[in-house]
């Protein structure tokens, strides 16, 4: 027999091997059974975000949202979007919602410090991914960011020691932001 649980594994399966065309289906049918799990509906919208479907994505989010709107995930997953569509205001707005519900995310806060540096904002970013890497020393993208942000602001000395920091983590690559 087919239960929620099952079908969202399998989903998560799917698209962790890079075929959520294949896993929206499933989610689809877990969301049959059980309308009203936010995960479910986080899980299809970052299925959705994968074939590059921004519109449902974000609808997903959004719906998983109104059941949990503490579910920090789906504001990472959907900052991530209007990152990628250069709506920066809604990309903040989501990043800050996630770390009102989890202050203590350091992929909240290195995503927020990409979002400042991007915008140029390097004292912003600085302080972000220092955030980050306090919370998780060996974080390789947000000491990676951490290194270049110093760079822009002149602090060679201080990006020698995230290089050097960096160096030691070969091999140990954070997915992207």
């Amino acid at each position: 027999m087919e239960t929620a649980a099952l079908l969202n594994s399998s989903g998560i399966a799917l698209t962790e091997a890079n075929r959520p065309n294949d896993a929206i289906p499933l989610f689809r049918k877990a969301l049959g059974i059980e309308p009203e799990n936010p995960l479910l509906w986080l899980n299809l919208g970052i299925a959705q975000q994968r074939t590059g479907n921004y519109e449902e994505a974000v609808d997903s989010f959004h719906r998983a949202l109104h059941i949990d709107d503490s579910l920090s995930e789906a504001w990472l997953s959907m900052g991530l979007i209007y990152y990628e569509l250069e709506e920066f205001d809604l990309c903040e707005n989501c990043y800050h919602s996630a770390l009102s519900h989890n202050e203590d995310d350091p992929k909240a806060w290195n995503n927020l410090g990409v979002l400042w540096f991007t915008r140029g904002n390097y004292g912003e970013a600085r302080s972000c991914f220092e955030e980050s890497v306090s919370l998780m020393p060996h974080y390789y993208d947000a000491l990676f960011n951490l290194r270049d942000t110093c760079r822009e602001l002149g602090d060679y000395r201080a990006a020698a020691e995230f290089e050097r920091a960096l160096s030691g983590l070969s091999g140990q690559r954070g997915p992207m932001v």
